[in-house]
């Protein structure tokens, strides 16, 4: 397994789908939603690439750090990378549908496991596509995160009870997804939750819970109120609303309001161990990934995508050395150039 063969094979199974460009910076599919792109002009998931790109780091490599720990716990798990794989759904109507998405999520918690840590699985405008991803944990033994769509409390409830008997090691709600395009088309009614609501929600599992896609202190606060346990900064990918800042930019401030309160947990534009380390010194406990994972998954199953983590995981491990980061519970602001 190596990268050329991984985006060999995805880029012909995701023809007319996805490009797999040498940069994935949403360029070429702007507008593609369905398909892999960003909303409207795109910008959105572009800034999740420039806002990260913009961020810099410090070189040092007088120090003693020459075997850094890249492990941490998150949901009571101790997993060898703080790298885990995004919910991504739709593989019919995003991805061209080469796999099946009992076949796709199966590659993406399987492969995430066996490189030391967690796949996450969506909810999508099909619900089949929900059932998918409980039995892609269930056969992963439970090692796996289940995320749901800001449905009716009911429905949401309803699907917590199938994650809990698939054994998920935790559950939540991607709250971003309030105004997804390809849940309006399919005609699977979405939309925001008062706080109120989230707690309605939380109280109705004793699982750790997730609420993702949190873009602004203000929202990180009445998450932590509502008792969510861990946040997501995200914008969806740069799918559900145009001109919007990356993760990267609005991150440090989401940091300083809750950081000591909440695991925070950043997805959006990670295409390195690099980029990895930089979410981690600008507030992140972990990151998600999500694109370069789906490109795994259908260039090389459940083995790319190991190889994809495995890979991000060496290069974090190794920027850490050269930053003089022992682990990455330490990885801070004074990492950063600036």
């Amino acid at each position: 397994m190596d990268l050329k063969t991984i985006r060999s094979v995805a880029k012909e199974r995701m023809a007319g789908y996805c490009r797999v460009c040498p940069i994935c910076d949403g360029k070429a599919c702007a507008g593609e939603v369905p398909g892999m792109g960003g909303t409207g002009t795109g910008s959105a998931f572009r800034h999740n690439l420039t806002d990260l790109a913009a961020v810099r780091l410090n070189l040092r490599t007088i120090h003693s750090v020459t075997d850094p720990d890249t492990s941490g716990e998150y949901f009571g798990h101790l997993l060898q990378t703080p790298i885990m794989a995004a919910p991504m759904t739709g593989v019919s109507y995003n991805m061209g549908g080469a796999m099946s998405e009992e076949e796709f999520t199966l590659a993406i918690t399987q492969g995430a496991r066996s490189a030391g840590s967690l796949g996450w699985t969506g909810d999508g405008a099909d619900p089949t596509m929900f059932d998918a991803g409980l039995k892609a944990i269930a056969g992963a033994g439970g090692y796996g995160v289940a995320i749901i769509k800001p449905r009716a409390q009911d429905e949401i409830i309803a699907r917590i009870r199938r994650a809990e008997a698939a054994g998920a090691v935790a559950v939540g709600v991607d709250v971003d997804g309030a105004g997804l395009v390809t849940m309006a088309l399919k005609g699977q009614p979405v939309g925001p939750k008062s706080v109120q609501e989230l707690r309605e929600i939380i109280g109705s599992t004793t699982l750790p819970f997730i609420i993702k896609g949190i873009m602004t202190p203000d929202e990180a606060e009445l998450a932590v109120d509502a008792g969510a346990g861990t946040i997501v900064v995200s914008n969806h990918g740069g799918r559900v609303l145009d001109h919007v800042p990356g993760a990267a930019a609005v991150l440090p401030a989401i940091a300083r309001r809750v950081g000591n309160r909440v695991t925070i947990l950043a997805d959006g534009g990670v295409r390195s161990g690099v980029d990895v380390l930089k979410l981690l010194a600008l507030g992140a406990h972990g990151v998600l990934v999500g694109r370069p994972l789906s490109v795994g998954a259908m260039g090389g199953g459940a083995e790319g995508v190991a190889w994809l983590i495995r890979q991000m995981t060496a290069e974090l491990r190794q920027a850490m050395i050269l930053t003089g980061c022992p682990s990455i519970g330490q990885a801070g602001g004074n990492l950063l150039f600036q």
